[in-house]
């Protein structure tokens, strides 16, 4: 290995500490703005390639976003490296966007089904289309976004030139000829035939296959397969398995529902398919615990292969233990060896070949606890965050209160935690905390211990705003770009 080889690889430590920057915001609204409730983003997802970006928000829509700066530069990332070309950050601009869902009504159960986008899933790319999943409450709809290329006609009129008084007595085309016209009055001799011409292209998107009618609860999750030719929906119940390209049926593989609903304990709260192993998929419940479970054993999975969940503790349990231990969201590492799972107050980090307890475990907002009443009575307590895992499976992140999100080193003896906030000023409203000195990241980073804020409003003291929640965020699969929904807008930080 030569000695510029030496210098990329030090540059590129992956242990150092990411000095993070603000890199766009898409929707952003001005001092004093009022958000329309159909406006706020309520689902984030990259591409595999991180060329595209999706947001579906509770009005029904998807909006799409592409990469600008890819074809910025020619030649290997290696080349570039090597010619000391500066690598840039990752841009986005605006694609197109679609309506997926609209208000429904269910007449059997008298129940009005929201047009508000849950979850959504891209999909196999094939011969330059876009394909994607999206869902609300009831109904998964299979998208294909393509460029088509706009055709227009032109040159319908006759040439001024030669137009008269005349009028066209007959229209008659003979053997492909030109129209008999009566020029007695000076008319004209000849009409110019209307010519199809295309122009630039422009993105359309077609719903393929929609998906309906297979569940009874609110669906809180879909996950494509790594086969490409299935993928599940999951409800509080029930997780189906879907074809797709078959959707007048499902198979119900997981069913939790008991004989007396009076004996429910737990429900399903989220579900993932194994990124390399289409037999395995993995979900979560509100007790806290996690199921890995595996196709080929039976039809319906009552079994679980492997159960992670905490060990149980011998200390006293409050009203509120339960609630806070629900999972809200789970997602596979890129190479599938560990899974993340977020519950209200921390992040977990499981290793799949070990069930004995999670291998790392991060605080998110400890200060909060003391307030666990105060949250309950405005339902706080309630939110589902979502949490997110870098491509190389050493970082991940997820949200809080006050439009934060926490970022924190999961790889061995990793102690690297920031805290940043989503706005174009992120330092507005934090100053370090002067009880641990630390290096400076940059103007919108600082480095915290792990669960070490003091109780309080937050842990710099600062008033936290629970209506301003940073519920959704998706983390680039092969950089490291962060994608998060403050409200209506889209923030994107670089490292």
């Amino acid at each position: 290995m030569n000695g510029g080889d030496e210098v990329v690889a030090a540059s590129a430590d992956p242990s150092l500490p990411l000095e993070w920057r603000f890199s766009q915001v898409f929707g952003e609204r001005s001092a004093g703005e009022e958000v329309q409730e159909v406006d706020i983003i309520s689902a984030i997802e990259f591409d595999n390639s991180g060329d595209h970006l999706a947001t579906g928000d509770r009005g029904g829509r998807v909006v799409l976003f592409e990469r600008t700066d890819t074809n910025n530069s020619t030649g290997t990332r290696r080349e570039l490296e090597e010619t000391d070309y500066p690598l840039r950050h990752p841009e986005f601009r605006y694609k197109t966007e679609f309506q997926s869902h609209d208000p429904e009504f269910d007449y059997l159960k008298s129940l009005e089904i929201e047009e508000k986008i849950n979850k959504i899933r891209w999909c196999q790319t094939a011969n330059g289309a876009l394909f994607l999943l999206s869902t609300n409450d009831k109904t998964i709809k299979f998208w294909k976004v393509q460029d088509k290329k706009i055709k227009k006609i032109c040159d319908m009129n006759s040439d001024p030139s030669r137009t008269g008084n005349g009028t066209i007595t007959s229209a008659c085309f003979v053997n492909g000829g030109v129209p008999e016209v009566n020029n007695s009055l000076g008319g004209i001799s000849s009409l110019r035939l209307p010519v199809v011409t295309s122009h630039e292209s422009s993105p359309v998107a077609k719903c393929r296959k929609v998906y309906a009618h297979a569940h009874d609860y609110h669906i809180n999750s879909i996950s494509n397969n790594s086969d490409g030719e299935t993928f599940i929906s999951a409800d509080d119940l029930r997780i189906n398995l879907w074809n797709m390209e078959i959707n007048s049926q499902s198979f119900n593989i997981v069913d939790v529902k008991p004989a007396k609903m009076e004996d429910l304990s737990e429900v399903i709260t989220s579900a993932e398919f194994h990124p390399t192993h289409c037999n395995m998929l993995a979900y979560s419940s509100s007790k806290g615990s996690i199921r890995l479970i595996d196709l080929r054993q039976s039809a319906l999975c009552d079994s679980h292969s492997k159960l992670f969940e905490e060990p149980e503790t011998a200390g006293p349990k409050s009203f509120f233990t339960e609630i806070i231990a629900s999972v809200s969201d789970i997602k596979f590492a890129k190479e599938g060896r560990y899974l993340l799972s977020r519950d209200y107050m921390t992040l977990k980090l499981w290793d799949i070949n070990m069930d004995s307890g999670p291998v790392a475990t991060f605080q998110v907002h400890e200060y909060l606890k003391p307030k666990l009443c105060d949250l309950y009575e405005n339902d706080s307590i309630f939110d589902k965050f979502e949490c997110c895992i870098s491509g190389n499976g050493l970082r991940a992140a997820t949200g809080s209160y006050s439009n934060l999100f926490r970022v924190f080193g999961v790889s061995p003896g990793s102690t690297e935690t920031a805290t940043l906030e989503a706005s174009r000023n992120p330092m507005r409203r934090h100053v370090p905390i002067p009880s641990r000195p630390s290096t400076a990241l940059s103007s919108i980073t600082r480095v915290i211990s792990r669960g070490s804020e003091s109780p309080g409003v937050d842990g710099n003291n600062n008033a936290l705003d629970y209506a301003t929640k940073l519920l959704h965020l998706a983390w680039h699969p092969n950089e490291n770009s962060i994608a998060c929904a403050a409200a209506n807008s889209l923030y994107m930080y670089y490292a």
